[in-house]
């Protein structure tokens, strides 16, 4: 298998495999037609271009062989993707296109240090892992993009449209801001924009009461000495070992008698129980990551000790803080359980318990799925932003922890 007239056609033929599933799909999901791989016609073709660029090399004029032959292959009908009879010539020659395309620019990639002799463990285990690092991206990218694609589409139907063909999740852009009326009804007789200021509301302040009980408890863990303090550093993630679900009729019961249930402040009482532990675990490998000479010093010239954790500690730790705050953040957001077991009153709503409060035959599907782009694009936006900034903190609080 370590020679490269084997290995070349073998990861060729898996390689177009993924790539005619994959292409198939997006072209099916996009436009409504019917594109389907052929699994057979993959592994021969893959294996032929495979083979090709071993023993050719992988140069342009490769590239543009193998993105016309591809191409052309697919619109014969004895390519690795077939397409039906009814199938537009503009979604057939664009779909034929990108298959053509995928291949000869991943291909060559994949297959860089491959040569027709002898491998290398290296040059072997090389190509394998660039095989499976794309299939990696392509697998996961595709259980993301795919469940989200359909929500979207979905909510830019009408209810006939979604009875006619269910699984059709092309869109037609004629109809203008006709596509958006779930949002607007959503808005305006769902209540939604209640939804959306509760879940702030709440998300905030969670993060708010995290961060008073999260800094000092770390703090104190990483730079006092007390007893005990081995064992509370260990045991922080504990609560993570007992699911909530377990925990949810003793909430319920509890709330209901001290009159907490269906409130904010409920909620906002219950939610941190759930953050605080994780954001002591992060915080805390981050203070101890400090230089504590810093800290000496501040405490030399006179500072207390709790003015030099506002005056030095935090300023220094801006990263760590705005990571565990966005994530934080998004656990309050998406948060359901707690929501659907303590709210009842519509008023008081999150926006997850509200959506929950649309999966119902009565109303049209479309406005379910809206609501979940609602809920989903908000904090897919905040967290793409921030996300370098959180990955710094991240980071640098576990390589210095």
């Amino acid at each position: 298998m370590r020679r490269g007239f084997l290995t070349g056609p073998v990861i060729g033929a898996l390689w177009m495999v993924v790539l005619s599933v994959t292409v198939a799909v997006t072209m099916s999901f996009a436009t409504g037609d019917a594109f389907r791989p052929s699994i057979l016609w993959s592994l021969l073709w893959g294996a032929v271009g495979g083979g090709v660029v071993v023993a050719l090399g992988r140069d342009r004029l490769v590239q543009i062989a193998l993105l016309v032959a591809v191409s052309a292959l697919v619109l014969i009908g004895i390519g690795p993707m077939l397409m039906g009879a009814e199938t537009g010539q503009i979604p057939r020659v664009f779909g034929a296109v990108l298959m053509g395309l995928g291949f000869a620019a991943s291909i060559t990639p994949i297959l860089a240090e491959i040569v027709p002799g002898e491998l290398t463990r290296h040059e072997f285990e090389g190509a394998v892992i660039r095989f499976l690092t794309g299939f990696g991206y392509i697998f996961f990218t595709a259980i993301v993009l795919i469940p989200f694609y359909v929500m979207v589409m979905t909510s830019l139907k009408n209810q006939s449209e979604l009875i006619q063909n269910p699984l059709d999740f092309s869109i037609d852009l004629s109809k203008g801001a006709e596509l958006f009326r779930s949002y607007d009804e959503l808005f305006t007789q769902f209540n939604f924009g209640t939804y959306l200021f509760n879940s702030f509301f709440i998300s905030v302040l969670t993060v708010v009461i995290t961060l008073a009980f999260a800094i000092p408890g770390a703090y104190a863990v990483a730079r006092l000495r007390f007893r005990g303090q081995a064992a509370f550093s260990r045991s922080i993630l504990l609560i993570y070992m007992v699911p909530m679900i377990v925990l949810a009729l003793p909430i319920y019961i509890a709330f209901s008698m001290t009159g907490l249930r269906n409130s904010f402040w409920g909620i906002v009482m219950i939610y941190p129980v759930t953050t605080i532990p994780v954001a002591l675990y992060m915080l805390q490998g981050y203070f101890r990551g400090l230089p504590a000479e810093v800290e000496e010093a501040g405490l030399m010239d006179g500072l207390s000790r709790l003015a030099v954790i506002w005056k030095i500690t935090l300023p220094l730790s801006l990263p760590a803080l705005a990571s565990v705050s966005l994530y934080v953040f998004m656990i309050a957001w998406n948060e359901f359980l707690l929501a659907f077991m303590l709210l009842d009153d519509p008023s008081k709503f999150t926006l997850t318990r509200g959506i929950a409060s649309l999966n119902s035959s009565e109303i049209p599907r479309q406005h379910l799925m809206a609501g979940s782009v609602v809920a989903t694009v908000p904090i897919m936006a905040l967290f793409l932003g921030l996300e370098r900034f959180m990955t710094k903190g991240l980071t640098a609080g576990s390589v210095k922890g």
